[in-house]
């Protein structure tokens, strides 16, 4: 079994690593300090199972564990916190398990066994509540890798048959999620100007009627204004005035 473990605090760390060692069958193949390293580090070594810090800085163990709902194949989930009050954010967010620090040995190993049960497809289903929740940042995979794209940093997503393109201030990524899944997820940031595009609110500059009698919006950062089909013009005129 491959395990991956990400804690902010040394000395957690340093546990960990100190009661896997002691575990037969157990292979820790990467450590991280934030929720960031830790999705790297699983995009790299494709670990069965993730022992996560909920209270990390940047990316928190709760975001991470979404972000890896969607990997596959798909890691399970343990979260390691110093706070019982995190409890039900954690099954909600699909862990397999909660462990409260100082981490117990014989919890632990009861744990890594729930995370066996896990990787045999026992145990696959994501809660809805995890998906209503609101991400920082989307994460594209890249050969084996990932970048993660800050939400504030997207000007407009753009539906392109199976992939969205990601267009951010530093460039383009696919990401393999429905438009309609971000436009649920993040409706208050971004607005529709057409079946394939949602574009940044703050983005929108002005709308202009060409003369074919279509009408575009004119980006903030956009290379090129995109063109809005006729059923979403009187909404977005609505949306411009209050910008």
């Amino acid at each position: 079994m491959k395990v991956v473990i990400a804690d902010d605090e040394p000395l957690a760390l340093d546990r960990l690593r100190m009661l896997l060692s002691e575990l037969p069958g157990v292979e820790l193949v990467a450590e991280a300090r934030d929720g960031s390293e830790a999705l790297h580090a699983c995009a790299e070594h494709l670990p069965d199972v993730v022992l996560l810090d909920i209270a990390m800085p940047g990316i928190d163990g709760l975001e991470a564990a979404r972000h890896l709902a969607a990997f596959e194949p798909r890691p399970a989930v343990v979260f390691c916190t110093a706070y019982d009050a995190h409890a039900l954010s954690a099954f909600e967010a699909a862990a397999v398990d909660y462990l409260v620090k100082p981490v117990r040995p014989e919890r632990l190993a009861a744990a890594l066994e729930r995370a066996r049960a896990f990787s045999a497809g026992r145990e696959r289903n994501v809660s809805d509540d995890a998906a209503g929740k609101r991400r920082t940042h989307l994460c594209a995979r890249l050969r084996g890798s990932l970048r993660l794209i800050p939400i504030e940093d997207v000007h407009y997503l753009q539906a392109e048959e199976k992939y969205v393109v990601v267009h951010h201030a530093r460039g383009e990524d696919l990401i393999e999620e429905s438009l309609r899944s971000l436009e649920v997820e993040f409706g208050e940031r971004f607005v529709r100007i057409h079946r394939n595009c949602l574009v940044a609110r703050h983005e929108i500059i002005e709308l202009k009627r060409a003369l074919d009698g279509h009408t575009h919006a004119v980006l903030r950062h956009g290379k090129q204004p995109l063109e809005v089909s006729r059923r979403c013009v009187a909404q977005l005129r609505e949306t411009v005035k209050h910008l």
